[in-house]
Order: structure tokens, then C-alpha cells, then sequence
């Protein structure tokens, strides 16, 4: 099955966004999941000027791409980052997605991961009005204490709202949930909305995150188990390399290496009917 295939710009960790779209058009796809991620990567802010919003509008036009998603991690089992999280939401209203993605917790540069459901249910409920508002459906990504589909299908279904649903990421299962993806899916597809779809090299527990179809994971077999249940909804490209990578200052030659891993993914798509 055909779907709107996309990158997240996450995957140009430490370029710059121009960089990104440059890179994600020149591959030939014609979607984007902007990250505006404080702390890590911030292509986007949610206290941009109107001008510096046209800005990134025209930047869209020029690679002729259209933004579907915006990840916006904020720790939403912290009250204090609802605040933080709602201008994520306007924000991604503001730059037409449809999307917008968090985990549960701290993504990156986390203090601390904790299991409360009953206040995170609560805390979901005070953001997802403004989700409905602006028509943007709010996806949980797999990660941290919530790192399979099965525990995040839960939590979905205790909120019990249409605004809400999974962004399953193939790989944190794996490197997260010690899940396979092509199992785990099994327990949570009626709740996925939008997939991460992250290959797995190396170890399973080292940091090692290819372009699909370079890594070990079935990523073919996982998104054709989901098409069967009826999921119709985006894939996101999502590649973050090698942990020594990803987490170094980048030099000029490193930005051919992640523009070819992008047209990997491409050809990923293309050769298996994806795109």
C-alpha cells in the first residue's frame, strides 16, 4: 500500500534546516516532519516571529515539500512542560502538520523516566482539547518507559480519545522495549497513527540506527502486517546513525553521508511500494 512518506529532519541532526529539506527533496520525497525538540534538535521553534514563519514557509515551497508532522518531545508526565508542549501544538497548526509527536517522557537529555499512567492521563487530557481545536492528532512515540506498542496501546486506550493514537518507532522498540517490531505490532495496530520507521544494525543494544532495508530489522513485514489492519496513515524516515555520529559536532563531509543514507531510504520505499 501507498502511503505519504516523509523525513524527519531529526535525521539532519546538527545541520541546518535548509540542509535538511535540500537534502530530503534532492532524494525525491515530497513530505517532512520538522523537529522542534529544544535542547536537541530546534529546525523549528515554537517562539518564532511571524516573519521567521514565512521564512520557513518559503524554504518549504523552494524544495517543494509539505510538513506532516512536527516532533515536539516535552516531558508530558511534567505539568510544568504542558505550557511548553501547547506551544508545540500552535506551532505545528501554524505550519499546517497534521501531526504532532512527543514521547511520554524526556526524549533526550532525560534527568529521569517515571511511571505514573494516572497523572500522564490526566496531563494528556489538558492538551488534547487544543489538538482538537486545531485539528492536529497528538502520536505517542514508543520510547522510554512506554517503549512498546503493547504498554502505549494501553495508555492510548485509557485516554480514549480520536485526537490521540501511537507513532510506533520501529527501532526504540527493539533497542527500548527488547521487542521485535514485526511481534510487538501485533499487540498495539489498532492504535498506530504515524510510524517511525527506524532499521536496527549492530547490536541490539548499541546505538547503531541505518537507513531502512541497511539495518536487520523487517521493517517490510511490520509495515505489511499494519497495511492489513488498515493503517493508513504517514511513515516518517527517521536515521540516527551511529551514537559517535550523531553526537559529534558535524564537519562539511558529513552531510553527502547523511544525504545518501536519505536517498537509501527512497530507494527502500520505491523498490517495496511504499512510495
Amino acid at each position: 500500500m501507498k502511503h505519504i512518506v516523509a523525513v524527519s529532519t531529526n535525521t539532519y541532526h546538527g545541520f541546518t534546516l535548509e540542509e535538511a529539506l535540500k537534502g530530503i527533496s534532492a532524494a525525491g520525497f515530497k513530505y517532512v516532519e520538522l523537529t522542534a525538540v529544544a535542547g536537541w534538535t530546534e529546525h523549528v521553534k515554537a517562539n518564532m516571529t511571524d516573519a521567521e514563519l514565512e521564512d520557513v514557509k518559503k524554504m518549504l515551497k523552494k524544495y517543494n515539500l509539505k510538513p506532516i508532522g512536527l516532533s515536539g518531545h516535552c516531558d508530558l508526565m511534567d505539568a510544568k512542560r504542558l505550557e511548553d508542549f501547547s506551544a508545540n501544538i500552535e506551532l505545528a497548526g501554524k505550519l499546517g502538520c497534521k501531526f504532532i509527536i512527543s514521547s511520554t517522557g524526556e526524549a533526550h537529555n532525560a534527568t529521569k523516566e517515571y511511571s505514573q499512567d494516572d497523572l500522564l492521563v490526566e496531563n494528556l487530557k489538558k492538551v488534547l482539547p487544543l489538538c482538537e481545536k486545531l485539528g492536529i492528532k497528538l502520536v505517542l512515540e514508543t520510547h522510554g518507559e512506554h517503549a512498546t506498542g503493547a504498554l502505549m496501546s494501553k495508555l492510548v486506550d485509557k485516554v480514549g480519545s480520536k485526537y490521540l493514537g501511537i507513532n510506533y518507532d520501529t527501532a526504540n522498540v527493539m533497542f527500548y522495549g527488547k521487542k521485535l517490531p514485526e511481534e510487538d505490532i501485533k499487540e498495539c495496530a489498532k492504535n498506530v497513527a504515524y510510524v517511525h520507521l527506524k532499521d536496527k544494525g549492530g547490536e541490539k543494544d548499541v546505538w547503531d540506527f541505518p537507513a531502512p532495508g541497511k539495518g536487520w530489522l523487517k521493517l517490510k513485514e511490520t509495515l505489511e502486517y499494519l497495511d492489513s489492519q488498515g493503517f493508513d496513515g504517514p511513515i516518517s524516515t527517521e536515521i540516527e546513525f551511529t551514537e559517535g555520529f550523531t553526537m559529534r559536532d558535524k564537519k562539511p563531509e558529513d552531510l553527502p553521508v547523511v544525504d545518501t543514507a536519505v536517498k537509501d531510504a527512497y530507494d527502500f520505499y520505491k523498490k517495496n511500494g511504499f512510495v
